[in-house]
Parts: C-alpha cells; structure tokens; sequence
C-alpha cells in the first residue's frame, strides 16, 4: 500500500474526513460498465496523483484532492519554477516550486512533528511520469500541451483528469479520446458545471419536456478582450528568457517563437497556437451543457451559421476573436444563439413564456410554478456528482465512466472549433456531419481540424 500516512489516523484529522466520509461511501455511485485493463486500487489503497503544470487553475482545484483523504499528491511538474502573477487579478504565484509548497504546507498539518516533506519536483513532467510511482496525473496545463500530455500518460496507464477545454483542434480531441479507450483508463474533464445542482436540474427540466418544444437556447459567453489580468499585456516584445522558465519546454508541441512575458502566464488564452480565446474557454463549459440538456452527447450540431466576429491582425500576440456571434443548428431544429455580449450563461426557451436561465450563481425558472414541478423517479435522471475531482476518484476505485468522459467533452468542444474555424476563413457559415466528423464538402475547411506537433514534442 502506497500510503504516506496512517490511513485511519487521517481520516480521523484531515479538515476533509466529513467530505471524505461522504466520498467513501459513494464508490457506487457511478453509472456504467467496469473496466478491468488497467490497476484499480483496493479501496484501503490510496491513489498517487501527480500534477502537470501548476498555474491559476491549479491552485484551486488541486485543493479538492488534498482534501480527498483517499488521495496523495506525490510530485508537481511545470516548466516554470516561480514567477508572479498567476491567477484572475495577477495576485497569485505559480510554477513547480509554488505547488509543491502548497501542498507540503497541507500535509504539514496531518504530520507528526507539523512538517511534511514529500512532494517532489520536475521540471518536465515526462520525467515524473517515468521516475513517480505514480496511478493518475492531473492536466492544468495550457490548451496546447492537452493532447500530447494525454496520449503520454494514456500510454502508460495513467488514470487522467484533464483540464479543459478538451484539445485545441478536433483532431487532438480525438486522438485522447481514442487514447483514453485504448487504454482503458478512467478520464474526467474539469468542466465542473456537470457537478453543479443547477446545471443538472436545467438539464433535467429540458430532459423531461418541462418546458415543452424548445424554441431557442441563448448562451452568453463572457468577453473579457485580451486579458491584463497577469499585469503583463503590454510586454509583448521578445525579451530575455527567465531563468525561471524552460520556454522551450513551455512550448512544447506549438510552434517556436520569442519568449514575451505578454503570454505569460495567462494570456497564452488569447493566442491560436495555444488556445483559442473565450471561444474554446468558455464555449467548453457551456456547450458541454448545451449536449447535455439536449441528450446529445454523443453527437453535435450540423450547422454554423450568421457568424460575425471582431479579429485583429493575425501577426498580433493577441490574434483571437475580441467580439463574436454566431448561431449553431442541430438536426433535430434545435437552434443555440452564441454572443460575446449576452449575459454569461444559458437561457432556455420553451413554450407558453416557459425559460429557465442558468449561471454558475443561479438558476431561475419561470414561471414561478414551474420550479414546484418536480422530476419524479421514473423520468429521465441525470448521473449526479457533488465534486468533479471526487467523483474522478470515485471511478478510479470502481473502473466505471466519470460524470464527464473524453468523449463528450470532444463533443462539446468541437461545437467552439468549427466557430472559430469559420471565424478564421472569413466564413458565415460552416455546414458539419457530427457522424464522420468532417465538414460537408469542405477540404479547406477540413484542413484547420488539425495542425502538426513541433519536434521533438511531438507524439
């Protein structure tokens, strides 16, 4: 048993032993079909996880795996060992050095003597991958180290949760779904909103016909410009690589380039080679949603259309959408309406004035008396989850699906990739097959479903 502490003896002092209890006896809770290719721990075993990359989005989810007394966070890597601002205000420090801190700051208070000492560090995350006793890995990397991350720890039998959005091409997506499968580990994607009561009461309203016929879902995708939220935007001339950065390994599998704080460490978001602005970031939460409300996620729309978008000069730093809009129809008639300058959420539609309208913060049904109608027991029941990060190591113990696999969050955000593939060609509109996973008639649009990995990082 890999167990840095007395397992008992934490459960009993860890702040999260009542969360913890919770999950414990939860291990059931997961809908599907066991896989049995992969290590499957004894439930008195606990899971050794590794972190790749320790940024903004880090610092807060990697706390529900150290509140999750099943887990022991082993090892961090990132390319960066200590900078500033990290985080939504630029008010955080990130980099391998930062985690491994917080983390050995959190065990510190479970451990005989009030020090804790073993949570190592790498600069390159393959190496952890190699050297770590390692079960699962968590990907909060940027956008473009997604894929090759998931394909090399999906090769080595690593259990994953992975950060979204999925991948930054259709292609990638792909490929870690058929990585993920090939290898029969478990997969859970961070579009926590699956996780949220509100979101899945929404869904299951539409799921059961609370609303009647849809008439139309608006969803309103934040538009925050290109981001100064790391205090950095306006260094965008090439400078002097810091000491504290291995840039070329931050690259990765995206093409070469001058190091420019202005990317660093957040702005990356606002730039095609490693992501795809509020389109993909955004777009992954709620689209994700979108498939789910509509018992599609499995599938995807067949049409882009009246897409309109604000773009700057392509040899700019910052060269994604800074305004959108665009509309996306399924085969059935179902019809999203996407702005950059609706309110940030979905609102659903119906018949007869009926609407529910969610956000992360609310959820408001209408009429009034809509809300008193509740889903009975034997209507359509989404699979509930209280915590994304715990219900990953739910189904790590039971070998069954996460409440968000690769493959729908492929699905999802496949919907942000052929909008902004039609926002680059200059198109207003983009017909695509979800069955073959191509656009009708389309080669030149066809291309841009995938780009080449730079060497040597590529896989």
């Amino acid at each position: 048993m890999k167990t840095q502490f007395n397992r008992r003896e934490f459960l009993k002092t860890s702040a999260a032993a009542t969360a913890a209890g919770w999950v414990l006896s939860s291990l059931t809770s997961c809908a599907g079909t066991s896989v049995a290719r992969v290590r499957r721990p004894k439930p008195s075993d606990r899971i050794n996880i590794g972190i790749i990359g320790f940024g903004t989005i880090a610092h807060g989810t990697v706390m529900n795996f150290l509140g999750d007394a099943r887990v022991q966070v082993v090892a961090v890597a990132d390319p960066v060992s200590d900078l500033p601002n990290y985080g939504y205000q630029g008010q955080l420090r990130g980099g391998r050095l930062v985690g491994q801190k917080k983390i050995e700051d959190y065990y510190a208070q479970y451990s005989a003597g009030g020090t804790f000492r073993g949570c190592r560090v790498y600069e390159d995350f393959r190496v952890m991958i190699d050297k770590e006793d390692l079960d699962t890995v968590y990907i909060a990397t940027p956008d473009h180290w997604h894929c090759a991350a998931a394909v090399i720890a999906a090769r080595k039998g690593l259990h994953i949760y992975g950060q979204k959005p999925l991948a930054v091409t259709v292609e990638e997506g792909q490929r870690i779904v058929a990585a993920v499968q090939k290898a029969g580990i478990t997969w859970q994607t961070g579009s926590q909103q699956r996780s949220s009561v509100y979101f899945r009461t929404a869904c299951e309203y539409v799921r059961n016909g609370r609303l009647g016929k849809l008439r139309r879902i608006t969803v309103g995708l934040p538009d925050k410009g290109h981001n100064d939220w790391s205090k950095l935007g306006s260094r965008k001339k090439p400078e002097p690589i810091p000491k504290e950065v291995n840039f070329d390994l931050w690259l990765g599998p995206a093409a070469e380039r001058p190091y420019s704080p202005a990317l660093l460490p957040l702005n990356w978001r606002h730039n095609w080679d490693f992501s795809g602005g509020s389109v993909t970031d955004w777009g992954a939460h709620h689209f994700d949603i979108v498939q789910w409300a509509l018992g599609l996620d499995d599938s995807g729309p067949v049409l882009v259309e009246n897409v309109v978008a604000k773009l700057p000069p392509q040899s700019d730093l910052y060269n994604t959408p800074t305004s959108y809009a665009f509309e996306v129809v399924y085969a059935n008639g179902v019809r999203l309406f996407v702005s950059s300058g609706a309110e940030e959420g979905i609102l659903f539609e119906g018949e007869g004035d009926k609407s529910i309208f969610v956000k992360r913060d609310r959820i408001v049904i209408k009429p009034e008396s809509l809300r008193q109608e509740k889903i009975r027991d034997e209507e359509i029941r989404l699979y509930e989850s209280k915590v994304q990060e715990w219900n990953f190591i739910d189904c790590i113990y039971s070998g069954k699906p996460a409440i968000c696999p690769a493959d729908v969050s492929h699905r999802a955000i496949t919907i942000s990739h052929l909008a902004n593939i039609a926002i680059r060609l200059g198109r207003s509109s983009v017909r695509w097959n979800p069955a073959t996973e191509r656009f009708v008639d389309d080669v030149v649009a066809d291309r841009m479903l995938s780009r080449p990995m730079r060497k040597p990082y590529a896989v």
